[in-house]
């Protein structure tokens, strides 16, 4: 008896997560953006009471390689629950955007040789940006004309493949964003003088990643320190490539990011 006690316990705990995940994915809207050649799905999250006639930061969150597709669903597998705890939603009330890449594209200009025991990767960002950067790009274009953006706290998330599309978006749309947070990704060290000082970094990694070697994150860190900017870099030294999980368990996170705004 005592055992079916426990058992109908934990049914009904995972009965009560599992609708609070829904709930938690239902409080994002579909939606879809046209362009004049293309189109591509993403998920907005609104503050409770929210008000045309007031402005609000801005959340990009750009996913990684495993949640591309065109379901418009996938991409808040990771991170949208971020957002949407009653915390968050008390003390960072915001607008979230969780665009979603195809499965033929990459958020970043990138060249992934997979010839290595280890995949390698050469950030192209003197080249056209892809399809999905160019959307990406627009569509942020088109939220920012809109007078409920504070344009001094828009700031971009990115884990693995959308880590890279952090970095390259920085380079690409100077000036734009008040701090970035990029976890287990990497970008073209080359150019990171272009954003180093503008915006404040969080780079996270695991020291075990097997998919994006955390050379790359280290190697960014270390670009901007000689840029004469200080990102804050966390190395976990038991994670995989799935670091985002104990990235997004830093209780510093949000106030982190929200804390900063655009330098002028």
């Amino acid at each position: 008896m005592k055992h079916l006690k426990l058992l109908i316990i934990y049914l009904l705990l995972f009965i009560l997560q599992t609708g609070l995940a829904q709930d938690s994915l239902s409080s994002y809207k579909k939606e879809i953006f046209v362009s004049k050649l293309d189109s591509m799905p993403y998920r907005i999250l609104f503050p409770p009471h929210f008000s045309a006639e007031k402005s609000y930061p801005l959340v990009v969150f750009l996913h990684g390689a495993g949640e591309r597709g065109n379901d418009n669903e996938k991409q808040l597998i990771h991170g949208s629950s971020l957002f949407t705890s009653p915390e968050a939603l008390a003390n960072y009330p915001s607008i979230v955007l969780f665009p979603q890449c195809p499965s033929d594209d990459y958020w970043a200009k990138v060249k992934i040789d997979r010839n290595d025991a280890k995949k390698t990767f050469d950030f192209l960002y003197t080249k056209p940006p892809t399809r999905s950067m160019n959307n990406l790009i627009q569509l942020i274009d088109k939220l920012l004309d809109g007078n409920y953006i504070n344009k001094d706290q828009v700031y971009v998330m990115g884990l693995s493949m959308g880590a890279m599309g952090v970095y390259e978006i920085l380079y690409r749309k100077p000036n734009t964003f008040a701090a970035g947070i990029a976890i287990c990704g990497g970008g073209n060290t080359h150019f990171a003088k272009n954003f180093a000082k503008q915006t404040p970094l969080w780079i996270f990694h695991g020291s075990r990643d097997d998919v994006v070697d955390p050379k790359y994150s280290v190697r960014m860190v270390e670009a901007i320190l000689e840029a004469g900017a200080y990102p804050k870099f966390t190395l976990f030294e038991d994670a995989n490539h799935n670091s985002w999980d104990p990235a997004f368990a830093q209780k510093e996170i949000l106030p982190w990011l929200f804390s900063k705004t655009r330098k002028p």
